[in-house]
């Protein structure tokens, strides 16, 4: 059974910046397209980039220009950088692989913009 787990989340000013990790417990990425999704207070859990097997990204209009998504597969990681934080950006994220079956998730990472 695969694992994801995310790290990287924190307390960050408007503007700053972070970059979230998801490690898998195997060498899934290089298989599969990985997705984060972020879920803030209150809300749905809503879709906030993509990474294919070619290396291929996509990005919701969000975060389109601020976001950047990127996999190492030698380390079993999908990285998601993130500038230009704003406080909608607030949110708990999460990893998640596009895989036969039902699709893991990790237990999510937080991510806190304020000042």
């Amino acid at each position: 059974q695969v694992q994801l787990v995310e790290s990287g989340g924190g307390l960050v000013q408007p503007g700053g910046s972070l970059r979230l990790s998801c490690a898998a417990s195997g060498s899934i990425f290089s298989a599969y397209t990985v997705a984060w999704y972020r879920q803030a207070p209150g809300k749905q859990r809503d879709w906030v980039a993509t990474i294919n097997t070619d290396g291929m990204t996509n990005y919701a209009d969000s975060v389109k220009g601020r976001f950047n998504i990127s996999r190492d597969n030698a380390k079993n990681t999908v990285y998601l950088q993130m500038n230009s934080l704003k406080p909608e950006d607030t949110a708990v994220y999460y990893c998640t692989v596009r895989m036969p079956g039902p699709n893991p998730w990790g237990q999510g990472t937080r991510v806190t913009v304020s000042s």
